[in-house]
């Protein structure tokens, strides 16, 4: 034997109630295996977010798999087999595959558009891949009486489990769309003579000097990075919420409600009501 196997080996830490609780909703929000995936995929494409698939794995199984993925636009992955078990359970039969499922339905962009009303208030999320800050957007956004939120299905957190705790219901009442093409998107917002304003702390103008009486869509760019650099270039206007202490920026759901609730109030003082 050697040496090295004689050494105690160290006790393993007790998983936290925290740990254990995003280990049950992450385990809450995954499909794996053909047949389980196959079934997801036929049944609901918008509520898959990506597919994950291991290396090596045969190809004339997860054809079908593939196929479906191709024919929704869903992001699927190549990643090595140790990669997949770590989100099953132990012992579990993976079988080189496995989804993540949203625990909620997306809605078509265009289902957002068309019921937006009149002056449309939308929320663009750029690349926000943190759950709980995402969750704590669509709250806010429901409050404020937002029309609807875009997100890329790439680069951006899904309606897991985590973001629909963190939304305290809120997602049952605000509509969450995927797209393929952000700057398409934008492109299309513009053609429908909606008004598309960035946030990025180098902007001009302030956000309470923008009129939100105007159908507007607020884009909101990922933690620490902010808007990408073609999303700020396409935007028509770009505002900022102006710091007065030593740190230059707000939690991006944090900004969200300062931003939607002045829009609110700019178009509750314009309509006269009390």
């Amino acid at each position: 034997m050697n040496s090295r196997d004689k050494r105690p080996r160290p006790e393993r830490r007790p998983h936290t109630e925290r740990e254990r609780s995003e280990r049950q909703q992450r385990s809450d929000n995954i499909q794996f295996g053909v047949s389980p995936v196959l079934e997801a995929l036929r049944a609901d494409p918008r509520r898959v977010d990506r597919v994950m698939i291991a290396q090596g794995a045969k190809e004339n199984r997860l054809s079908k798999v593939i196929d479906l993925c191709r024919a929704n636009s869903i992001p699927f992955t190549r990643v090595a087999r140790e990669a997949l078990a770590k989100y099953a359970d132990r012992g579990a039969n993976v079988q080189g595959v496995l989804a993540f499922v949203s625990p909620a339905q997306y809605s078509d962009v265009d289902e957002v558009l068309e019921n937006a009303g009149d002056t449309p208030l939308i929320v663009v999320l750029d690349g926000v891949e943190d759950p709980r800050n995402f969750g704590a957007i669509i709250r806010t956004a429901e409050c404020a009486g937002v029309d609807g939120i875009v997100i890329p299905d790439r680069r951006s957190v899904g309606l897991t489990d985590i973001v629909a705790k963190a939304s305290a219901g809120a997602i049952e009442h605000l509509n969450v769309a995927k797209t393929q093409n952000l700057n398409r998107f934008i492109e299309d917002l513009k053609k429908r003579d909606i008004w598309v304003v960035g946030t990025s702390v180098d902007a001009s103008m302030s956000y309470d000097e923008w009129d939100w009486t105007r159908p507007s869509a607020l884009i909101l760019g990922g933690e620490g990075r902010g808007l990408h650099r073609l999303v700020a270039e396409n935007c028509d206007v770009l505002v900022k919420i102006p710091m007065y202490g030593k740190i230059d920026s707000l939690n991006v759901s944090v900004a969200s409600g300062v931003i939607l609730f002045e829009a609110r109030r700019q178009r509750k003082a314009n309509s006269g009501v009390e």
